[in-house]
C-alpha cells in the first residue's frame, strides 16, 4: 500500500491552526493538527511519512523540547519551525539541533508550502536511507563471528593471505569464507561488498569486538 505523506501541524492556537490547516489543504498537502506539542508526541507519529509544522512558542511542552524527543527517539521528521518572535537565537538553535526550517509569523504562504515540500523530499531520503541500512544490517546479521572477521579484513584491503595469516588459517579456508561472505551479503564485486561495508562502519577494529 502507497502511504502518502502528511503534514502535521502542531499549534496551541485554534486560529492559526485553523488558517494552516486550509492553506497546506489548498495546496495538496494532507493535513492532521493538534493544539499542543504533548498531543503530537502521544500521537504515535513520530516515524510517519511527511513532516513536522511547529509552534514554537507553547504552554506545557515547547517546540524545542517536542524537537528534542523526537531526537532522543531517532525519528527523522523533518521539522519547520514557525515563531511570533522572530527570535534568532533560538531558531539559530533549533536549525542546529537538524531543524528543516524556521518561519516567522505571521508567515508568507508560498515560502510555507515550499518549506513544506522540501522537508517531505528530506523525510523520503532519510527513510530510504534507513530502509538501506537496515537491509545491510540484516545480512551482516546472517554472517558467522569468523565471516564477519574476513569481510573487516577485507574491508580493510587484506590479501587472501594476508587475512590468513590475521586470523591463524589458510589461504583457501579464506578463500571460502570470502566467498560466503560475497553471498550472504548478495554482491559480486569486491566494490560493491567494501560499498556496503563502508554504509554500515564495518571496520577492522571489528576484530577486537
Amino acid at each position: 500500500m502507497n502511504i502518502k505523506p502528511r503534514v502535521f501541524l502542531v499549534d496551541d492556537q485554534t486560529d492559526i491552526l485553523k488558517a494552516l490547516s486550509r492553506l497546506l489543504c489548498s495546496a495538496g498537502f494532507e493535513v492532521t493538527t493538534f493544539e499542543s506539542a504533548q498531543d503530537f508526541l502521544d500521537s504515535g507519529n513520530a516515524d510517519a511519512l511527511g513532516c513536522l509544522v511547529l509552534d514554537l512558542s507553547m504552554p506545557g511542552m515547547t517546540g524545542l523540547a517536542l524537537q528534542q524527543c523526537l531526537t532522543l527517539r531517532a525519528s527523522v521528521l523533518p521539522i519547520v519551525f514557525l515563531s511570533a518572535h522572530g527570535d534568532i537565537d533560538v531558531g539559530v538553535r533549533a536549525m542546529k539541533l537538524g531543524a528543516a526550517d524556521f518561519l516567522t509569523k505571521p508567515v508568507d504562504g508560498d515560502k510555507l508550502i515550499a518549506a513544506v515540500h522540501t522537508a517531505i523530499e528530506k523525510n523520503r531520503q532519510a527513510k530510504l536511507c534507513r530502509a538501506e541500512l537496515d537491509d545491510i544490517n540484516q545480512r551482516l546479521v546472517s554472517l558467522t563471528p569468523r565471516e564477519r572477521e574476513v569481510l573487516a579484513l577485507v574491508v580493510d584491503g587484506k590479501l587472501n593471505k594476508q587475512a590468513a595469516d590475521a586470523l591463524g588459517t589458510v589461504e583457501k579456508t579464506i578463500k571460502v569464507h570470502r566467498a560466503r561472505v560475497m553471498k550472504k551479503m548478495k554482491v559480486k564485486s569486491l566494490a560493491e561488498l567494501v560499498r556496503l561495508a563502508d554504509r554500515a562502519g564495518v571496520r577492522r577494529s571489528d576484530l577486537d569486538r
